[in-house]
């Protein structure tokens, strides 16, 4: 307890039990009063919503930059376009055409006979007969034994027989080393190739071949 002396000279008893000592000084306790900030209901909402519109803007700009449309994912390279966009169209590789099997020949006996395509048949020629190819379109033929190689042009239907694959003139058999049947290699070739070109030149400088024995 402390006497006070007020200033109409009374004395005052003050209780100082209920202070305590703070960092030295004497200090009253105070009642801790607790403050809570907030928003009320309406502008909670009013905030949201311009958060989620802020948020969208951003999405939209970003897409537009990009190219990329909106709820769209851009396609990976490597990967299968999204269903319903058509395919490149992408031209397939030619495939080379050629044919492997028993190759004959025919020589006097058909000598001077119309071919399929109009022409006289002279063995002293190359020439072949082919079941399906177009008529007057050249051939490489090869035999499979030798590798031995000679252009022909194809000017007849054959052969008729079912297990050979094409009938030469005597002048290509011989080229080719073909006494009889052989195994040979048939491929289609273009009219501009050079190779034939170069054959062809060659052919001109071969003396004329004398019939065989009649067969």
């Amino acid at each position: 307890m402390v006497q006070v002396q007020a200033d109409d000279k009374r004395l005052q008893m003050i209780d100082l039990s209920c202070t305590r000592k703070d960092n030295n000084r004497w200090s009253v306790p105070m009642k801790r009063t607790s403050y809570r900030t907030g928003f009320s209901g309406k502008q909670r909402s009013v905030r949201k919503f311009a958060a989620g519109f802020l948020v969208m803007s951003m999405a939209l700009s970003a897409s537009a930059k990009d190219g990329t449309p909106t709820g769209q994912t851009p396609p990976v390279s490597g990967t299968a376009p999204p269903a319903g966009v058509a395919k490149p169209n992408v031209p397939a590789k030619p495939k080379h055409w050629y044919q492997i099997g028993v190759a004959s020949w025919y020589g006097t006996r058909f000598q001077g006979r119309t071919t399929a395509g109009g022409e006289r048949f002279d063995m002293n020629r190359m020439t072949c007969a082919h079941r399906s190819l177009p008529l007057n379109s050249w051939l490489r033929v090869t035999n499979l034994k030798n590798h031995k190689t000679a252009y022909v042009r194809v000017n007849d239907r054959g052969p008729v027989l079912e297990d050979r694959i094409v009938d030469l003139s005597y002048a290509a058999a011989q080229s080719l080393g073909l006494a009889g049947l052989g195994q040979v290699r048939l491929e289609p070739i273009s009219s501009s190739d050079p190779a034939l070109a170069l054959a062809l030149l060659a052919q001109l400088q071969l003396p004329v071949v004398l019939p065989p024995p009649v067969r």
